[in-house]
Order: C-alpha cells, then structure tokens, then sequence
C-alpha cells in the first residue's frame, strides 16, 4: 500500500465521520413553505390593526 492509502477499516471510519460532519441538506420546499406562513401571519396581523 502506499502512503495514503487506507485499507477497509479506515475507508469506514473516513466515511463515518464525514457522514457525522455533512451540512444538513437544503430543502427547497420546506423553506419557500416556513416563508408563506410567515407572509401569511403578517398579512392577517396587518388586517387586524
């Protein structure tokens, strides 16, 4: 093996911990969603006044 080779044992503690330390994934919908609710919530707080 050459130097920075990583035989299996190390291949699954590398995966493991990139796995552990990946960035949650964005969700597209989710967020246009949280921002129409807002929207809406402050659209109905403008009538009320």
């Amino acid at each position: 093996m050459g130097k920075y080779h990583l035989d299996s044992k190390g291949k699954m503690a590398v995966a493991k911990y990139h796995e552990k330390n990946k960035p949650a994934q964005f969700d597209k919908r989710q967020q246009l969603e949280k921002i129409r609710l807002d929207y809406l919530e402050k659209k109905q707080n403008q009538k009320e006044k």
